[in-house]
């Protein structure tokens, strides 16, 4: 899984996803597919990509903005991966052929 995983799943299905970095920092991929730091205020001495390969919590959430408090769902890192390379997916159906 990578941060171009990521970034389509945000954009497929309207989500925000959350992880937090190793130096406590916490990344948001926003429904756009932009990841956000914001508590970045210069240039980063990392790497996003390898700062995500060692993210273990995912926080996932709906991008839609309503009167309700969004349901806010944690993912473990294969959880994650799965959801992001289509492995699982609740909303998958298996494509149907006329041969």
């Amino acid at each position: 899984m990578n941060l171009a995983d990521l970034r389509k799943i945000t954009v497929k299905k309207n989500l925000r996803i959350r992880f937090t970095l190793s130096n406590g920092m916490e990344c948001v991929l926003n429904e756009h597919g932009v990841a956000k730091l914001p508590s970045l205020h210069s240039v980063p001495a990392f790497n996003l990509e390898d700062e995500l390969s060692h993210a273990r919590e995912f926080l996932v959430e709906p991008a839609a903005s309503g009167k309700d408090k969004p349901h806010v769902r944690r993912y473990s890192r294969d959880e994650m991966a799965a959801l992001a390379t289509g492995g699982v997916s609740g909303e998958a159906h298996p494509e149907e052929h006329d041969d």
